[in-house]
């Protein structure tokens, strides 16, 4: 699959023209047509700070997302280039490079932050770039993540409390990379050497005090510990000369600085090796025509005024999808008694048999297929197809069957009519020999192998047209004395009577098999949905868990830090992810 994908270079997905943002069909178009899971980079920075460079080297090219030369930001909007991952052949990577944050000839920085915006809500990986060290500045550029509760929502109907509430963020929020450019300084604290990880750690520490100066500093800082799972960091050398920077795409690397370049390859080598696939709430993982779906929900609740919501991303996707599965489950249906069912049946039974089978499986195909079926609306919808395409099934199996016997009966009774017609029973002694006859080919025709579920009802009716000719057959017989026919009479009604009895009784137990499978349908639909439940469930919990961890580890570090306030507030945000957690599983009923 990765081999299909062949883009010789990015294109834009959304474009930032006139202060609006449009998305790009052709971009929507490469898209749809990726059905691997992907892994998304999204890297966002200030202008002229070698973003589009780092993106380069991760689609392993040299040329691609434009670098350019001067102050002048290239990119408009937010630009795409999906290749095929180096490490992992069931994937796509896609790469996305935002246009440079705070660019003077923009003016208004409202699309700045959207793009941000965006580039976390698409993302599984998030790469902030900034320039020398993480100092105040450095953070005050990063402002937009301190937006961030007033652009996105988790929940269409959030709780009053949940505006402040980032467990719902850090549940689908993206993993966080700071990548820091021409860094200058040596990495140690109190004299002892440090990673660029516990760098990053120390710069998100808190200060002390409750001034605006405190607060806004200490902002930041807390959003990017509360919201983001997991935090990296990766310093670089500057590459080259400054006068040479402008010409990185044609540079060769012996004319790059040899650690700046082992640095980028220790930065490419964590992005290929521990970027996450992009998933969705329950473990949905993100393919192409996936990604497409949020990219038209977000843009367009933007374009339309309303903050992008990740729940009612998430429905607009189910919503597709689960009438998609639909269709594939009843496709699925059909090809499977297409194949196996061949009309007309002998029995009822061997066509329930057959549909319950192809059932048992369409059922299997939309459960894998779905997702956040609110109130079991398309599975309902499924069922009902199902059931009524089993009604269709046994229309045409009695009519395939009526239309056999008829064809049976008069293939064998021909003969015997035409011999009626030349008058051959119409002599004295004429009516035994007509019902020796009429008994010899009814046993030739019961002997016939596969008439189907309507072969008594067919062979009755006929009878009961040719009853006008047995009475006068009976008749005319001189033979016969006038009890004698009388009594003949009285058992051919009864015959006819019991015949009609049995017809009757059979009705009844077709009645009750077909109200046995409908039990055993909802009881089939029920089964499934449990386990399906089960294994969400779980998932869901396991995620939950996860969360909370890293809340509970946040929370000591800032007890430990000396910040009551900020740790009682993190200790509701916990104890509501408890609650939430400890709430009853919904019950599974399809009716």
């Amino acid at each position: 699959m990765a081999s299909e994908i062949h883009m010789p270079g990015p294109v834009c997905l959304i474009e930032n023209t006139k202060e609006q943002l449009v998305i790009n069909p052709e971009a929507l178009k490469i898209l749809s047509a990726i059905k691997q899971p992907l892994v998304v980079v999204a890297i966002v920075g200030l202008y002229r700070t070698g973003k589009s460079y780092l993106l380069n080297k991760l689609a392993g090219k040299k040329k691609g997302f434009s670098l350019g030369s001067t102050v002048q930001s290239h990119t408009k909007g937010i630009w795409m280039w999906c290749v095929p991952h180096p490490k992992k052949p069931t994937h796509t990577l896609v790469l996305l490079d935002t246009e440079g944050l705070g660019d003077v000839e923009k003016g208004d920085n409202q699309n700045d932050s959207w793009i941000f915006a965006l580039a976390i809500l698409l993302s599984s990986t998030f790469v902030y770039n900034s320039m020398g060290t993480i100092n105040q500045q450095a953070m005050d550029q990063l402002h937009y993540v301190t937006e961030l509760t007033d652009r996105i929502r988790s929940n269409s109907s959030p709780d009053a409390s949940e505006v402040e509430d980032s467990a719902a963020f850090m549940s689908f929020f993206p993993d966080f990379v700071w990548t820091l450019r021409d860094f200058s300084l040596e990495l140690e604290a109190d004299g002892q050497p440090i990673s660029a990880d516990q760098y990053l750690e120390n710069s998100l520490k808190l200060k002390q005090g409750s001034s605006q100066k405190d607060k806004n500093f200490n902002l930041p800082r807390l959003c990017i510990r509360k919201f983001f799972p997991k935090k990296k960091c990766f310093i670089f050398d500057r590459p080259t000369h400054r006068k040479k920077l402008g010409q990185l795409e044609t540079l060769h690397d012996d004319e790059l600085d040899p650690e700046f370049l082992q640095q980028a390859a220790a930065f490419c080598s964590y992005i290929f090796n521990h970027s996450k696939t992009k998933t969705l709430s329950g473990g949905i993982e993100v393919n192409g025509p996936r990604l497409q779906s949020l990219v038209l929900t977000y843009v367009s609740a933007i374009s339309s005024g309303d903050l992008p919501c990740m729940e009612n991303a998430v429905l607009a996707l189910a919503q597709i999808e689960n009438s998609a599965a639909v269709k594939k489950a009843i496709a699925h249906y059909d090809q499977q008694m297409g194949q196996k069912l061949q009309l007309p049946t002998d029995t009822l039974q061997e066509l329930l048999d057959l549909h319950r089978a192809s059932e048992k499986e369409a059922i299997e195909v939309f459960l894998k297929n779905s997702f956040k079926d609110v109130d079991y609306l398309f599975q309902k919808e499924l069922a009902a197809e199902l059931e009524k395409k089993r009604d269709d099934f046994c229309k045409q199996n009695m009519k395939a069957s009526s239309d056999h016997c008829s064809a049976l009966l008069k293939d064998i009774f021909s003969p015997l009519e035409e011999a009626v017609k030349q008058g051959i029973y119409s002599k004295p002694g004429g009516y035994h020999l007509f019902i020796q006859k009429t008994q010899e080919l009814k046993n030739k025709y019961l002997q016939e192998p596969r008439k189907g579920v309507q072969a008594e009802e067919i062979l009755q009716m006929y009878l009961m047209s040719k009853e006008s000719v047995t009475d006068a057959i009976l008749q005319t017989d001189q033979n016969l004395t006038e009890k004698e026919k009388e009594i003949e009479v009285q058992r051919v009604k009864a015959e006819s009577a019991e015949a009609a009895a049995k017809m009757v009784e059979e009705m009844q137990v077709k009645n009750q098999k077909m109200m046995e499978q409908k039990e055993k349908s909802h009881q089939e639909h029920m089964k499934q949905l449990s386990k399906k439940m089960e294994l969400e469930s779980t998932q869901l919990k396991a995620e939950q868990e996860k969360i909370l961890a890293l809340k509970l580890e946040e929370q000591a570090r800032l007890l430990n830090e000396g910040f009551k306030n900020e740790s009682r507030q993190l200790h509701n945000e916990i104890q509501n992810l408890k609650k939430n957690m400890a709430r009853p599983k919904r019950l599974c009923t399809i009716s």
